[in-house]
């Protein structure tokens, strides 16, 4: 194995989109269009790559693959969370804005100083940094 790229399979791409590019500072690197909206985006940052596709693309996309009927649905209610290393907590914090905090800054057993969000478009992601 080489690498692990989350996709993350949401209703609508474009409310997840300004929290990373404009509140985390990643760059978008392609998307594909689905109708009137975003069926597909990617990002990146770093090291860190994420991919977006909506339940509708999914759905498009697969088709007449032989996947189950309505894995789109089955991809979008999946309870990944995102957990992100990051080397100082405080710059993210300061990003965050309004975003919506789930578990507020704290020092963990296992040596981290964390919190988790949720994104408007629903995706949950804990941010982490080594506890000094």
């Amino acid at each position: 194995m080489k690498k692990v790229t989350p996709l993350i399979t949401v209703d609508r791409i474009e409310p997840c989109l300004p929290f990373w590019t404009e509140k985390m500072g990643f760059e978008v690197t392609a998307t594909v269009p689905h109708g009137e909206a975003l069926g597909f985006a990617m990002l990146h940052k770093g090291g860190v790559d994420l991919m977006y596709q909506s339940q509708s693309s999914v759905d498009a996309d697969l088709g007449e693959s032989g996947a189950p009927a309505g894995l789109g649905q089955e991809m979008a209610s999946g309870t990944s969370t995102l957990f992100i290393e990051v080397e100082g907590l405080d710059e993210v914090i300061a990003a965050l804005g309004d975003t919506d905090v789930l578990v507020p800054r704290r020092q963990t057993f296992y040596g981290m100083d964390e919190i988790f969000v949720r994104l408007p478009c629903g995706t949950v992601v804990g941010f982490a940094a080594k506890a000094e």
